[in-house]
């Protein structure tokens, strides 16, 4: 049987440290991968998962839609849009390149399925970094993202409050573990675009899950996080996670559920 090709771009970091101990100190680098319960959920699964890690992606994201068209689905999960703008050619060298953001609508128009995932990267991110704000990409998506910070931390956590009875949820039973925080966007008013979950009042309101359709693509927004921190542990281990997320693949893949 032939997978379902999908591209996960994003969702790996590097961290540098200094230890101090008297008059000593020294420094250590970490890198560290933030999709593995992604990864772990759709082993075995009809998807096949390239993980693309956001240093790889600065150079390797395709630079033509036929490369792009190799990927069904295609997921934006923590990496802000500068790593796809200054590609090295840009950024050292002073030369043009072509514009891979736009490259990512017009994918998804063509009937890609789009898929941006939240974070401290995602939508607008920490201290507005993340920039999705009035690009091509946002085009695209079923939300627009804030012009400044905004990320919605929740450390008491929160229950979804799920708002449509559709094909996502398919299989999924029982009460939603809690989350820890989410980016705050706002769902576009079209007749295409279905907010599916969201926070609850007390909390804002604020969408969660938002589907919607691009030219001739499907696109969603999950506006928590793929793994902890906002996504804690009891949501990666509830048997609805690997559900909820084989079920979003398939609906922008248009898949039947």
């Amino acid at each position: 049987m032939t997978k379902t090709k999908v591209l996960l771009v994003g969702e790996s970091w590097v961290s540098s440290a200094t230890h101090y101990k008297g008059f000593d100190q020294f420094g250590s680098v970490t890198f560290h991968l933030g999709a593995e319960p992604l990864v772990a959920a759709l082993k075995d699964s009809d998807f096949d998962l390239h993980y693309m890690t956001a240093h790889e992606a600065v150079e390797k994201l395709p630079f033509t839609l036929e490369g792009l068209s190799e990927y069904a689905v295609i997921i934006l999960s923590d990496i802000g849009a500068n790593s796809l703008l200054l590609h090295p050619d840009v950024w050292l060298h002073g030369k043009t390149i072509p514009n891979r953001l736009k490259l990512l609508r017009d994918w998804a128009a063509a009937g890609g399925g789009l898929i941006m995932i939240g974070g401290y990267f995602s939508f607008q991110g920490i201290d507005g970094k993340a920039r999705w704000h009035r690009t091509a990409v946002e085009d695209a998506l079923p939300v627009t993202c804030l012009p400044y910070d905004d990320r919605l931390e929740i450390p008491e956590g929160f229950r979804p409050v799920i708002n449509a009875d559709h094909a996502i949820f398919a299989g999924i039973e029982g009460e939603w573990p809690v989350l820890l925080g989410a980016n705050e966007v706002v769902a576009r008013k079209r007749d295409d675009v279905e907010v599916l979950a969201s926070l609850p009042d007390d909390q804002g309101g604020h969408p969660l899950l938002v589907t919607g359709a691009y030219g001739k693509g499907r696109t969603v927004a999950w506006t928590s996080d793929i793994g902890p921190h906002w996504l804690p542990n009891t949501f990666v281990e509830w048997p609805g996670y690997a559900r909820l997320w084989k079920n979003v693949l398939g609906w922008a893949a248009r898949q039947a559920l």
